[in-house]
């Protein structure tokens, strides 16, 4: 099968890109880190509509987006609002031109009025049902990340120990995620290529692990695994602000994918591969 995954070089994307081509798929890459021209801001795209018309099936997973720390600086911008609505305008055009299936990648975020990042993933669903397409909403999906402006919560502090002997945490660490490892997320979401037509487009698709820590628990995990290695300085800053990203409102998992897909890896064992993976790029600091 020939897979195009719109994002490929983000955390998600490069994931399944090497998954699914180790699945004997043929996957087009198609990420403005890797090459300009492949921007999907760029109206009109040629090489885009080339690679979604070839296409048997499209992951639009590219955003512009990041963890807490970069959504805290960037999402009320007038560059965050552009890019990710230029993008959505061009990829959509070209999805309902060729009546592609795809997936769009939401997030559990998409019913936060108060977020931009939200307001526009809510939009993205609005094309995606529109197009008989299906949504899927991730709930924090972590794995090695390169860019580091953009990193999320667990690789920012793996790294930040490394680096720096602690890592800060932005707020006193007490709010609560579900986290899930992105080799898991790739399972569903090959799950949910393969099952396309037993889903409907306003089907809850919530990928997620099911199960919630604090931030504080999830610092306490990465300083053990410092600890592990002899580590035992690697400290923990907390910070004393609450949570400014998705406030006080909670959201339920659905679990409705669950009758075609289960997380495997508990946060303790993911964690400990991000760490052993990114230990490698430090060993001149362990040694």
């Amino acid at each position: 099968m020939k897979i195009t995954v719109l994002g490929s070089s983000g955390q998600i994307g490069a994931y399944l890109t090497t998954y699914f081509r180790e699945k004997g798929h043929y996957v087009y890459e198609f990420d403005k880190n890797n090459n300009p021209h492949e921007d999907l801001t760029l109206i009109p795209n040629p090489l885009l509509e080339e690679r979604i018309k070839e296409s048997d099936f499209v992951f639009f997973l590219a955003f512009d987006v990041g963890g807490s720390r970069y959504l805290k600086k960037y999402q009320h911008t007038f560059n965050f609002v552009d890019n990710n609505t230029r993008m959505m305008a061009n990829v959509f055009g070209l999805l309902e031109k060729y009546n592609k299936r795809f997936v769009f990648a939401s997030s559990q975020m998409s019913n936060m009025s108060h977020s931009p990042y939200g307001v526009l993933k809510r939009v993205g669903e609005l094309y995606t049902q529109t197009l008989k397409g299906l949504t899927v909403k991730f709930w924090n999906v972590y794995g090695i990340e390169k860019d580091h402006e953009k990193s999320h919560v667990i690789t920012d502090f793996i790294r930040k120990g490394f680096e720096e002997g602690e890592f800060e945490m932005l707020t006193d660490g007490t709010e609560e995620r579900q986290f899930l490892y992105a080799e898991d997320c790739c399972e569903a979401l090959e799950t949910i290529m393969e099952s396309y037509t037993d889903f409907k487009p306003e089907d809850p698709l919530h990928v997620t692990s099911f199960n919630q820590s604090s931030i504080k628990e999830v610092a306490e995990i990465i300083q053990g695994q410092f600890n592990l290695i002899g580590r035992y300085d690697v400290k923990i800053k907390p910070g004393l602000a609450k949570d400014s990203v998705q406030l006080d409102k909670r959201n339920e998992a659905n679990t409705y994918i669950t009758g075609w897909w289960m997380p495997k890896t508990n946060l303790q064992d993911g964690i400990a591969k991000v760490f052993s993976e990114m230990k490698k790029n430090y060993d001149d600091i362990v040694q």
